[in-house]
């Protein structure tokens, strides 16, 4: 299976965008994907419809941060979700040498913790809850 592909949901109703043109970037995604089509607790979801604009540290330019998902639940609550590795969350550890590796996994903490500011600024904003769901929160081991 790819890791990135299209999505065609079973409940395109659902779906709050173009449901015929749902793109997933990883297994995970996918997998987040047809739980909130085939949970009848998840009223309405949709994936990188929508951009929050944020300040990036490393060049102080404006982006643009389109979180993975956003979701309506039967309880009323909206959840804007995003999918990370649990290791993506937290500073890289400290080495001794500064590879292009350990470089890079700074710059990637970095702006993940700047685009997550904005995001969470924005969901308190509009009534809605910022949540980062890793490897645990949608119950896949790591082997």
């Amino acid at each position: 299976m790819s890791y990135k592909g299209k999505y065609y949901p079973s409940f395109p109703r659902k779906y709050k965008g173009d449901p015929t043109n749902i793109i997933y970037r990883s297994l995970w995604e996918r997998k987040f994907m047809v739980y909130c089509d085939k949970n009848q607790n998840i009223l309405e979801w949709a994936s990188e419809e929508m951009f929050v604009p944020y300040v990036s540290p490393i060049d102080k330019k404006v982006h643009r941060y389109f979180p993975d998902f956003l979701v309506k639940t039967s309880s009323g609550k909206k959840v804007m979700i995003e999918i990370k590795p649990a290791i993506q969350c937290k500073p890289p550890k400290p080495r001794s040498r500064k590879t292009k590796r350990y470089l890079q996994e700074q710059l990637t903490f970095i702006k993940n913790i700047s685009k997550w500011r904005a995001a969470k600024e924005y969901c308190s904003d509009n009534g809605l809850e910022f949540k980062i769901f890793t490897e645990k929160e949608l119950n896949i081991k790591q082997g």
